[in-house]
């Protein structure tokens, strides 16, 4: 018996689940068309050999979802923000966030606090290049989609003192080249200030948590602390892991029964499970074509330094030329000044013997 089933009644056997994949011909064929791999890993999820990806899309947002369960989300935000917040609304995403880039989230969360500052809770299965130009960009995004709305509710009454705070909030579960510069720390905070101290409201202000490097840090350590709680519900796979945290913070334990529950329903379950497959897919791609795109740029920055570099010694041969062909020419008039010299002399000779027969 899985350690996870004494928690977790519901966990299904693996001949159960087998069962009911093979007796349904739609299921069956989506189970055939999965790697071997990925079929085993399916079936460690189902049966609790391994503990449910939390951060999933359906997970992620079944558990933590704004609407149903705000105290969670609430808590979430607290913790990582530092201050006691309330979500007051729950924002649909706009279809003015950029498009392409969408497709790189995994969850996309966003959420009015009461004090009228914007969340956006980003969840990223592999850290994507350029993670500070892309969350600018997001940042950007939704700050103008905050002010465009205020200002529509508040026409003439409008004054940029409506317009507040905007937090992306992004978890890597893979994290960037960047983050891993930093093997000690994994909750980075950035706003932006100014060198002389004068204090002006920014309104940007971003928290990265790389979960990799999260796990880490925790490898044989007891969970400490609510919010490192959170980001082990977040993170935690091996069923030891999770016994140990719903024993020491018993408040994930619902959370977990739930995730449990929807593994009870086949057909949708493998429908998620196929949906993070074709993103993982799609966010590999995205990643190559990125990395492609930074080696090409590299290679065309190389190419121009060698150019550079042979139009300088073109430039350097052209100089020793030069310096050459005026070698030349003064070793010509010395030459010549020489050949002159020598006629004098030949002459001079020449009248001393006349001289001296006279």
């Amino acid at each position: 018996m899985s350690d996870l089933k004494r928690y977790f009644p519901m966990i299904r056997e693996r001949k159960e689940v087998l069962a009911d994949i093979h007796k349904n011909e739609k299921l069956l064929d989506m189970f055939h068309f999965w790697t071997e791999e990925q079929q085993e890993e399916f079936l460690n999820f189902c049966t609790g050999v391994k503990g449910p990806r939390v951060l999933y899309d359906a997970f992620f947002k079944e558990v933590m979802n704004p609407e149903s369960a705000p105290e969670r989300l609430n808590e979430f935000l607290s913790l990582i923000l530092g201050t006691q917040v309330k979500i007051h609304m729950v924002l649909p995403n706009d279809s003015t966030r950029l498009a392409d880039e969408s497709s790189l989230l995994i969850t996309d969360i966003i959420v009015e606090l009461k004090d009228g500052s914007l969340a956006n809770v980003e969840i990223q299965k592999i850290g994507y290049k350029f993670p500070g130009q892309r969350s600018a960009c997001y940042s950007a995004d939704l700050l103008l989609r905050q002010y465009k709305r205020v200002r529509s509710e508040k026409r003439k009454k409008f004054s940029y003192r409506n317009i507040k705070s905007v937090y992306n909030i992004v978890l890597f579960e893979s994290s960037p080249e960047e983050f891993q510069k930093f093997p000690n720390h994994y909750i980075h905070r950035s706003e932006q200030k100014s060198d002389t101290g004068i204090k002006i409201e920014l309104l940007q202000k971003y928290v990265f948590i790389p979960i990799d490097i999260f796990k880490k840090t925790q490898q044989n350590k007891n969970v400490t602390g609510k919010l490192n709680a959170w980001l082990m519900f977040f993170s935690a796979e091996e069923p030891e892991e999770i016994v140990k945290l719903i024993q020491a913070y018993p408040q994930f334990k619902p959370m977990y029964e739930e995730i449990y529950e929807m593994f009870r329903n086949m057909e949708e379950i493998m429908g998620f499970f196929s949906k993070e497959l074709r993103e993982l897919d799609r966010n590999t791609v995205q990643l190559m074509i990125d990395e492609m795109q930074e080696e090409l740029e590299q290679k065309k920055k190389e190419a121009e330094q060698v150019k550079q570099k042979l139009e300088q010694k073109k430039e350097e041969a052209e100089q020793v030329k030069q310096e050459l062909e005026q070698q030349k020419i003064r070793a010509g008039k010395l030459e010549e000044r020489e050949r002159q010299k020598s006629i004098q002399l030949e002459e001079a000779l020449r009248r001393i013997a006349e001289l001296e027969k006279r």
